[in-house]
């Protein structure tokens, strides 16, 4: 029998021969290090029996795959070590993710991390008597007997959910068995270098309807030296995590008797977004958008007409019940219907467009409790909304202005590095999600796809991302911790027009429909905040600083000296703070430093008497001696300039 090998080699092997014999016919080397194959582009076990012509891909650690299989391996040893120590537990489900691994356990007795110790000395032991690792498959009947059996009820949800033709797989590890597509490697033993690191809850099968179980992280290496490394680099991302260093440095907080995701933005915050906000508006009034205020709840009639209320009524929040009240008010998810609404107060010539709107907007969304985190996740947030009607001639125009504002913001905070796009399109198998036919959205998609190529952006495709009236660029950014979200979108819309019944008079004195653009030139403020947080690990440029510059005095003396000085670079526009405390000079500059203030400045007997001031930058060190009036020159360089420093 002959299979042919990723280089095109073909390779002789017997009949009834295995991936790993494979491996062993290959080279020694190789078949220490497979921990699984592809076959014919399939993943699967080094066990799967080959056949005449099969494609076969031998996997190690150094493939992406590999390592994702050495990764789910470890997973399903956490589950058998947990069951061993908390045996009336219910194991859900043990996926990997980047850079490691979960499962999700349903506890009679809640854990805390403080059991990671001897659920890791489980798994080492486990590990340690190297078992085999075997699979097996079962029919639907015998499949939910065994899971009844062992008394795993999402096991068995899982089972009665999957396919009919699907193969249901199990693997075995001793006395341990799990309900698992695989593949895994051969044995335990290959396991070396692991670690669990967090807990958190999470709702089985991400549904907040269902019950909250308890999900265990843990991370997997080949080699103990690249796992201390991830480790040291995880313990660095916890302390620029904004969700604890925003908390730290008095940005935000937040409190349960007000609820979770609603973050109170303390007065450093509202600073810096105040700032964000006179930045972004008046770049979009230089850009043409018109200003608009609306208000943040409407009639659900509103939402009736634009179709959210068939779309997205879960993630709303509303007072009143359908057939009970005679009106119902909804908190607003998003401002694009109240905009629409000004549109249509008076007829419109195609000479009127674009028309560009722009909107600082408080918004709400239903989010799941165990969905919310920090800033990047709230239920009450505030959007860089707006809208742009324009006719199909003016569409490719106004898309690549929007994406333009959105890459000049990207320069400016200096995020343009930081961020993927992603081009989030419709799932056809699932049309009732969206409105239009699959005509609509082949035309919408069409349109915009040939936009982004003539704009030359780098993207990936997102199938079912896609918003439920239409296509849309999505500018993705990336936390600490290596979770995706997305920071700014613009979409095509090919529906709203018509439902609102938005017109405009066309060149021939006919009706004719407009197309709708929805952009956000800098998306959610909490959001983008959040990773400026973590961008600069707090120590905003000093434009963007919420106190850019405190003035210390030495001793009493030179108090009143300290607060002049303070209120001179106040009155010329710089937030500068004096601080006269009868405190040790050294205490008072660690505190500035701490706070991540951009400048010191210290006011002494000396300086006083020559009306100087000395001055410190938080990265730089001691910058010397000058006057008030050439600090202040030197400042608003670097404020105009919004250079890093």
């Amino acid at each position: 029998m002959k299979v042919i090998l990723k280089t095109g080699d073909g390779l002789s092997l017997e009949e009834g021969a295995r991936c790993s014999d494979a491996a062993k016919a290959i080279n020694e080397s190789l078949a220490r290090n497979a921990v699984a194959a592809k076959v014919n582009g399939a993943l699967c076990d080094l066990s799967h029996e080959l056949k005449e012509g099969d494609k076969l891909e031998l996997l190690t650690l150094k493939d992406h795959e590999g390592l994702e299989v050495y990764r789910h391996t470890c997973a399903h040893v956490l589950a058998q070590a947990v069951k061993t120590i908390f045996p009336t537990c219910k194991l859900a489900i043990g996926p990997v993710i980047e850079n490691g691994f979960y499962y999700d356990f349903d506890f009679n007795t809640p854990i805390t991390q403080e059991d990671f110790e001897k659920i890791e000395a489980e798994m080492q032991k486990i590990i340690k008597e190297n078992t085999p690792i075997e699979r097996f498959e079962l029919s639907r009947k015998e499949a939910v007997e065994l899971m009844s059996g062992y008394n795993e009820k999402y096991k068995v949800e899982l089972i009665n959910d999957l396919p009919d033709d699907a193969a249901i797989s199990f693997y075995k590890q001793g006395s341990f068995t799990d309900l698992c597509r695989g593949p895994h490697l051969p044995s335990t033993g290959k396991i070396k270098a692991f670690k669990l690191t967090s807990i958190a809850g999470a709702y089985w099968r991400g549904n907040e309807k269902n019950k909250m179980l308890t999900r265990i992280y843990g991370t997997a290496f080949d080699k103990k030296s690249d796992l201390d490394e991830y480790l040291a680099k995880l313990e660095e991302a916890k302390k620029r995590d904004h969700n604890k260093l925003g908390r730290e440095l008095g940005i935000f907080m937040t409190d349960e008797n007000i609820g979770q995701g609603l973050p109170l933005i303390m007065p450093k915050g509202a600073r810096i977004i105040q700032i964000m906000q006179r930045f972004v508006e008046d770049e979009e009034q230089r850009r043409g958008y018109l200003l608009t205020k609306t208000p943040i709840m409407s009639k659900n009639n509103l939402f009736i007409t634009s179709g959210h209320w068939d779309h997205y009524k879960d993630k709303m929040f509303y007072i009143g019940e359908e057939d009970v009240d005679a009106e119902i008010l909804c908190l607003r998810p998003m401002t694009c219907p109240f905009q629409f609404t000004i549109y249509k107060n008076g007829l419109k010539s195609y000479r009127d467009l674009p028309i560009r709107y722009a909107e600082t907007a408080i918004e709400f969304r239903k989010e799941a409790s165990g969905e919310m985190h920090g800033l990047t996740r709230i239920r009450q947030f505030t959007l860089a909304d707006g809208h742009i009607v324009c006719t199909p001639d003016q569409l490719e125009d106004e898309f690549a202005g929007a994406v333009d504002l959105i890459k000049f913001m990207l320069r400016t905070f200096d995020l343009e590095g930081d961020v993927t796009y992603r081009f989030s399109r419709w799932d056809p198998a699932n049309a009732d999600k969206y409105v239009g036919d699959a005509a609509d959205w082949e035309r919408s998609e069409g349109a915009m796809k040939t936009i982004l190529d003539d704009l030359g952006i780098e993207y990936t495709e997102a199938w079912g991302e896609a918003a439920f009236y239409g296509p849309k660029l999505d500018v993705q950014g990336t936390n600490v911790h290596g979770k995706e979200d997305t920071l700014f979108t613009v979409q095509l819309d090919f529906a709203l027009a018509e439902r609102f019944d938005m017109m405009y008079i066309d060149e021939n004195g006919e009706k004719a429909r407009p197309l709708i653009i929805h952009r956000s030139s800098i998306g959610c403020y909490e959001r983008t905040l959040a990773m400026l947080i973590e961008k600069y690990n707090g120590a905003f440029p000093m434009w963007l600083a919420p106190e850019q510059v405190r003035v210390l005095s030495l001793t009493d003396r030179t108090a009143d000296a300290a607060k002049s000085v303070a209120k001179e670079l106040a009155a010329a526009g710089l937030r500068a703070e004096a601080d006269v405390r009868s405190e040790k000079l050294g205490k008072k500059i660690r505190e500035a430093q701490l706070e991540k203030v951009p400048y010191v400045l210290v006011i002494g007997d000396k300086e006083a008497e020559e009306g100087v001031v000395s001055v410190r930058h938080r990265a730089e060190g001691d910058l010397g001696t000058m006057t008030a009036a050439d600090f202040l020159a030197m400042a608003r360089e670097e404020i105009d300039s919004k250079v890093r420093k």
